[in-house]
């Protein structure tokens, strides 16, 4: 590989932001048929070198290279005609057009007159969507979709142009186990053509898996390259963060408290049923299973998105109805919900108003909102999470997905629940700020919350819960206390057998 010309290089790399150096002369080079990973820290610089060679930034300094060819990136579209195609994490599709007009957006194949071929269009589309192995076809509206149906739409870009080299940031945030199997086929497919993949992820499983090499960038520098086979998890988080992380299980035993939530025999409809489990104050339950157990239905349930078609919940002991978020929130309950972006934040508003906006109407002097109370929650929580923003005025989406994660909890805890229920706490984090959230969750149960974590992380689950609970098919298949939980153990019980079966 090292005697083949790159697929690209980017070399000296600056880019400056008001007060924020984003990247200090940084370097990168992916060759053809190699899939490179870019690792780092949110906030590293990642995202911003890419944008650099999609043509979203110019540089102050610095040169991109495809193969001997210096050039200049002043635009999406001229980067595509070069060959360089970016598969974002955030979908950038219009929902109400059809999934072929998407896929050719700006290219459209054409007749006679500017007429748009369709027949060409809709055949052309399918037999990209075939090789995609979905459910969907050309004439799809893509507002119709899932959200990891529209991620694989995204994708579908990819394979419309004679690329040199695609990126794909976070590609599997949204996608089901049996689609990220078809998109890593794509990406081999891919490489067996020549083409160059550069992939970002924070998942160190599909990075060890897919391949082979690892760049690091730290702080907007560059820290090093690696061959994937010669390294290890270890190795590449020192590389990322400047340290060594704790990974180990969950050992902590400070004292339980009551029960602050027990679930009695609780169903909703064929989402799930029969469902029973407790959780103490001062306790962290992990609620671990496959997608479409029927863990986050549970968690909308208490919160009170969903109506139950039977069963109970208490809290404090006395049963009680809940009807609707104000309900559940007006009784101690509160969820992080999956979708920090979607439906966690507002991210065209300030850090301030993100945090203080479910209490907005207890905050009002007279007609207006009292400013100065809604800074004084907001610098509580900023010290006690340490959130990393300059000052309340900072808006949302320009925080780091740690940060972000660290408002929506802070937004939660300003209103003083007794039932936390924080749903994929790390999805699309990086694996500093994913240390630092398991141990705020820690934290939090040590001060007595009682404390609802669900993950599609094995290890997530094992270091941050006292006990947790396996669901298969809408069903808790079996508890287990973090003394008694094994990875085998656990693997069973979320595909379906019970523990009897498994003896």
């Amino acid at each position: 590989m090292s005697n083949q010309t790159p697929a690209l290089r980017l070399e000296g790399i600056v880019k400056t932001f008001p007060g924020v150096r984003a990247l200090d002369k940084v370097s990168f080079s992916i060759m053809p048929g190699e899939v490179h990973a870019l690792m780092g820290e949110n906030g590293a610089g990642k995202s911003t070198l890419m944008k650099v060679l999609g043509g979203i930034y110019q540089p102050e300094e610095g040169k991109i290279i495809i193969g001997e060819e210096p050039v200049v990136m002043t635009s999406p579209l001229q980067a595509k005609g070069k060959g360089i195609v970016f598969i974002h994490q955030e979908l950038s599709l219009a929902e109400e057009l059809t999934v072929a007009e998407n896929i050719y957006l700006g290219e459209l194949p054409k007749k006679s007159f500017g007429r748009v071929d369709w027949q060409r269009l809709y055949a052309e589309t399918d037999d990209i969507l075939q090789k995609l192995k979905v459910g969907f076809d050309a004439k799809t509206k893509v507002g119709d979709l899932s959200i990891a149906n529209q991620q694989m739409v995204e994708i579908a870009r990819a394979l419309t142009v004679d690329a040199k080299a695609v990126i794909f940031d976070e590609p599997t945030a949204s996608l089901t186990d049996a689609e990220k199997v078809v998109l890593f086929d794509v990406i081999n497919d891919l490489k067996a053509d020549g083409v160059g993949i550069i992939y970002i992820s924070h998942r160190m499983e599909e990075i060890f898996k897919i391949t082979d090499r690892i760049s690091v960038l730290r702080d907007g520098h560059y820290r090093g390259t690696l061959n994937t086979a010669e390294t290890n998890e270890d190795e590449i988080t020192q590389l990322m963060i400047g340290r060594k992380l704790d990974l180990t299980r969950n050992a902590s035993h400070h004292e339980l408290g009551n029960v602050a939530l027990e679930v009695r025999h609780l169903s909703c409809g064929s989402l799930f049923h029969d469902v029973s489990f407790e959780v103490r104050r001062g306790e962290v339950v992990g609620f671990y299973g496959l997608v479409g157990a029927g863990r986050t239905e549970i968690a909308e349930t208490l919160f009170g998105l969903r109506t139950p078609s039977g069963g109970e919940i208490l809290l404090d002991g006395e049963a009680t109805v809940i009807h609707s978020p104000a309900d559940a929130i007006s009784k101690g309950i509160s969820l992080v919900p999956e979708d920090r972006k979607g439906q966690g934040l507002v991210l065209g508003m300030n850090c301030r108003d993100n945090m203080t906006l479910p209490q907005v109407d207890d905050l009002k002097a007279g007609p207006f909102v009292a400013e100065g109370a809604e800074v004084a929650i907001f610098d509580q929580y900023r010290d006690r999470l340490d959130i990393r923003t300059p000052g309340w005025r900072q808006i949302v989406g320009n925080l780091s997905g740690g940060n972000q994660q660290k408002i929506v909890i802070g937004k939660w805890l300003s209103m003083h629940p007794t039932v936390l229920i924080v749903d994929e706490p790390t999805r699309g984090i990086d694996v500093g700020s994913k240390s630092e959230i398991h141990n705020l969750i820690r934290d939090l149960a040590a001060q007595g919350y009682a404390v609802i974590v669900i993950s599609s992380e094995m290890p997530e689950v094992l270091h941050v819960s006292d006990r947790i609970v396996a669901m298969f098919s809408g069903e808790i298949i079996r508890t287990f206390t973090s003394e008694e939980v094994t990875e085998d153990n656990l693997i069973q019980a979320i595909s379906g057998i019970r523990s009897e079966e498994a003896a």
